[in-house]
């Protein structure tokens, strides 16, 4: 008897699977807030041709590059409910974007329904390869005996980069002054120039410099050791306990998505994230797979917010 209900349990979830996987009944469109190319396109069209097979539905890619991410993020408030409409956004858009503008043309805790986790990525705190500092112990002290040299570049001001280099002083007792570049091409031309003390930026941008010889990464920011250069140690390894914070991608659907629907996103996106050449054109792009159900992702949001809005706050940035 026990054997026969659990095999008519096995039975009945698996329908149940079906059944959500079943209720994407049209085109899926991603949107996408950064323009063809960069790494959020590049992941948003590996995924897609990925779901398009799970879900049996054409899936698209939209770019709709502008205001760091939010012009895609009002467009998913304003698309219909139903699962067809998507948006892949960094960490930025749903976390750092409500703690640093006052008024958004979306809200994140209503307009945007969590769907999945997709991948983490990190930053590197760089100098110049002819610097003294040969790991982050060595650049506090030089930022406490240099004060007129105490500052750091980040890509932009307001970049998750610009808050890890506020929680990095914080969390080094150090006043640091934030020089904001234009981009982390700007930012890369500066340190090697010598023009700025250290860099943060994501890893995926200082690796190749790092290992030609041009820039010394000191440490990365994960939890964890960076897959691109796991002989370097993270920011808390290297002595700076509680400087850590990685960045992230996820996807999302409009706020009063059903959860049927928001399953079987989950669901496709989970299991194209398997994939192994999905998985191999990640780490090219310095992305780590995630995954997860939904409510992972709530989680993970409500902990980044708790994370960053006291950093935020010691910085004094505000957008508008």
């Amino acid at each position: 008897m026990k054997t026969l209900l659990r095999r008519a349990a096995g039975l009945l979830a698996l329908l149940a699977t079906f059944a959500a996987q079943a209720q994407i009944d049209k085109p899926v469109k991603i949107l996408v807030g950064f323009p063809p190319g960069g790494s959020a396109d590049v992941m948003a069209r590996l995924l897609a041709e990925r779901m398009a097979a799970d879900l049996k539905q054409p899936v698209v890619v939209e770019n709709k590059p502008g205001a760091g991410g939010r012009i895609a993020a009002e467009l998913l408030k304003n698309a219909p409910a139903d699962g067809s409409t998507v948006m892949m956004a960094p960490v930025v858009v749903p976390v750092l974007a409500p703690l640093v503008f006052s008024k958004l043309n979306y809200d994140a805790a209503t307009d945007l329904a969590p769907v999945a986790h997709l991948a983490n990525f990190q930053f590197g705190i760089a100098v110049n390869a002819a610097h003294p500092a040969k790991s982050v112990q060595d650049l506090v002290a030089f930022y406490r005996a240099n004060a007129a040299q105490a500052n750091f570049g980040s890509p932009a001001p307001g970049s998750l980069p610009h808050f890890f280099g506020t929680m990095l002083a914080r969390g080094a007792g150090v006043d640091l002054v934030h020089v904001p570049f234009n981009g982390g091409a700007p930012l890369i031309t500066a340190l090697v120039g010598n023009q700025v003390t250290a860099g943060i930026d994501v890893v995926a941008e200082q690796v190749e410099l790092h290992k030609s010889g041009k820039l010394r990464v000191l440490a990365t920011s994960g939890a964890t050791r960076s897959p691109l250069l796991p002989d370097v140690p993270t920011a808390t390894e290297a002595g700076l306990k509680g400087v850590e914070g990685a960045g992230w991608f996820a996807a999302f659907a409009p706020g009063k998505t059903p959860e049927p629907q928001v399953r079987a996103l989950n669901a496709a996106l989970n299991k194209a994230l398997q994939a192994p050449d999905v998985r191999e054109r990640f780490a090219k792009l310095g992305l780590e797979p995630a995954g997860g159900s939904a409510a992972d992702l709530a989680a993970l949001m409500k902990r980044d917010s708790e994370r960053w809005a006291p950093v935020v706050k010691a910085s004094g940035f505000r957008g508008d």
